[in-house]
C-alpha cells in the first residue's frame, strides 16, 4: 500500500479553500479507493506543519476550536535523507515518536507558498513524486501578467492590459493613469498573484478605478488592469495529462454578480458547496462548435507552452458577437480539481485522483533519465592556500 501525504492549508488568502479541496475530492476519493495509507499534512496560517489521522475528516476543521487545539501539539519535522519522511518529535529532546516515509505527495495548497511553485521546489529537493504542475509552470501561472506575456509570445490572444507594482503606483501614478486611459472601459483590476477572484474589482469610471487599485494593492504588490470584453461569455476548460494532455468539458460559470467573484465560486452554492460551485454553471457551455474547437485548441497550446503537467484549468473570455477568444488566466490547482466537470466528462472522482497520482509517478520516473550532476576539476584549479 502506497503512503500518500496530502498537503493543504498554508499562509495564503485561500487557506480555507485549500482545506476543502484537500478533502473533497482528494482525501475522500483516496479513502474510497482503499489503496493508500493517507497522511493529511496541514500547514497553519502561521506556517507550522501538523499531521494527525483525525485530519482526514473535514469535520476536524469545521470545529471552530481546531486552531487552539493544534497549539498544544508539536509541529512536524521533515527529513529529506531518503526522499520525504514525516517525523513526529517526542517530548524528550532529540527523540522521535514516529517516522513515516512518503511515497507520493498530493499538494492541495491554493495560492501563496503552494500554487506559486514554492511547495513544488521543496518537494523537488526532497526527491519525492508529487501531483500536479511542477515548480516552473506553477510560478509562471501564478503571475497573471507573466502568464499573458509568455503565452502571447507564442501567439495566444489576450486582451489589452497595463500592469504596475505597488512602488511604481506610489511614485508614478499620473503616468500609469495615462496608460490605463488608453484601455476601453469597463476595466477589471486584479491582484496579480492571487486566485479565487480575491481582490478583483470592476471599474466603470475614475472613482471606481482608484478604489479598485487600492483594494488590489492591499492584497498584492503587483496589479493588473485589463480591458473588459464586449458581449462577454466567460468559459473555463479543465485539462489533465503530462506530454499528451486531454480536456474535460468547456464550462460556463453563470455568475450572479457583474463578474464571477469569490462568493459566486464558493459561497452561493450554500452549505453543501464543495469548493467549485454546483449551483450556477452551464456544463457543457452552450457555444458554437467552432468556438469550442478554438477554446480547446488554445487551451492545449497554453498548457504546453507553460509546461503544465498533471492538471490545470485555463480560463477564457469570449466576445460572442465578434467570435473572438482570449486566454484570461491559468489555474494550476483548480478548486476541488473541478471533479464535477471531469465526472460529467466520464472520469469519476476516484479515477481522477488516482490517475493524477499515476501521472505524478510517471513524470518522476521520466526525470530520472535527466542528468543533474556534472563532474569537473574546477575546485582543484582554483588558486589559494593548499590544505596541509
Amino acid at each position: 500500500m502506497k503512503t500518500v501525504a496530502v498537503i493543504f492549508g498554508g499562509r495564503s488568502a485561500e487557506h480555507d479553500v485549500s482545506i476543502i479541496t484537500a478533502h473533497i475530492p482528494i482525501i475522500e476519493s483516496l479513502k474510497a479507493s482503499g489503496g493508500y495509507d493517507i497522511w493529511p499534512v496541514y500547514i497553519s496560517k502561521e506556517g507550522k506543519w501538523y499531521s494527525d489521522k483525525a485530519m482526514n475528516d473535514l469535520a476536524y476543521f469545521k470545529d471552530p476550536g481546531y486552531e487552539q487545539r493544534l497549539e498544544g501539539q508539536k509541529p512536524l519535522q521533515l527529513s529529506f535523507e531518503n526522499g520525504l519522511d514525516l517525523i513526529w518529535p517526542s517530548a524528550s529532546w532529540g527523540m522521535f515518536k514516529k517516522q513515516v516515509h512518503i511515497d507520493v505527495v498530493f499538494p492541495s495548497m491554493h495560492g501563496t507558498y503552494g500554487e506559486d511553485g514554492s511547495l513544488m521546489g521543496l518537494l523537488r529537493m526532497a526527491n519525492v513524486p508529487f501531483v500536479g504542475c511542477d515548480m516552473f509552470a506553477s510560478a509562471v501561472a501564478m503571475d497573471k501578467v507573466l502568464t499573458k506575456q509568455v503565452t502571447a509570445a507564442e501567439g495566444v490572444p489576450v486582451v489589452p492590459y497595463v500592469w504596475f507594482t505597488r512602488t511604481e503606483w506610489e511614485k508614478e501614478a499620473p503616468t500609469i493613469r495615462k496608460k490605463i486611459d488608453r484601455l476601453r472601459r469597463p476595466l477589471f483590476v486584479k491582484p496579480v498573484h492571487l486566485g479565487s477572484s480575491i481582490g478583483i474589482s470592476k471599474a466603470k469610471n475614475d472613482e471606481e478605478l482608484e478604489q479598485a487599485i487600492e483594494v488590489a494593492i492591499h492584497y498584492d504588490d503587483k496589479v493588473l488592469v485589463e480591458e473588459g470584453v464586449n458581449n462577454l461569455i466567460e468559459v473555463t476548460l479543465p485539462i489533465m495529462g503530462n506530454d499528451e494532455p486531454v480536456t474535460a468539458l468547456i464550462e460556463r460559470p453563470l455568475n450572479q454578480t457583474e463578474f464571477f467573484d469569490f462568493s459566486d465560486k464558493y459561497l452561493s452554492g450554500g452549505k453543501k458547496s464543495s469548493g467549485a460551485n454546483t449551483a450556477v454553471r452551464e456544463l457543457p457551455a452552450k457555444i458554437s462548435d467552432e468556438l469550442s474547437r478554438r477554446v480547446k485548441e488554445i487551451g492545449i497550446k497554453v498548457y504546453k507552452t507553460l509546461g503544465c503537467s498533471g492538471i490545470a484549468r485555463v480560463d477564457f473570455l469570449i466576445d460572442s458577437v465578434a467570435n473572438t477568444v482570449y486566454m484570461n488566466e491559468v489555474n494550476t490547482l483548480p478548486g476541488s480539481l473541478y471533479h464535477h466537470n471531469w465526472k460529467q466528462a466520464g472520469v469519476s472522482s476516484m479515477e481522477l485522483v488516482t490517475g493524477l497520482i499515476k501521472l505524478a509517478e510517471d513524470r518522476f520516473m521520466a526525470k530520472k533519465n535527466t542528468t543533474v550532476a556534472f563532474q569537473s576539476e574546477i575546485l582543484q584549479k582554483v588558486g589559494g592556500p593548499k590544505v596541509q
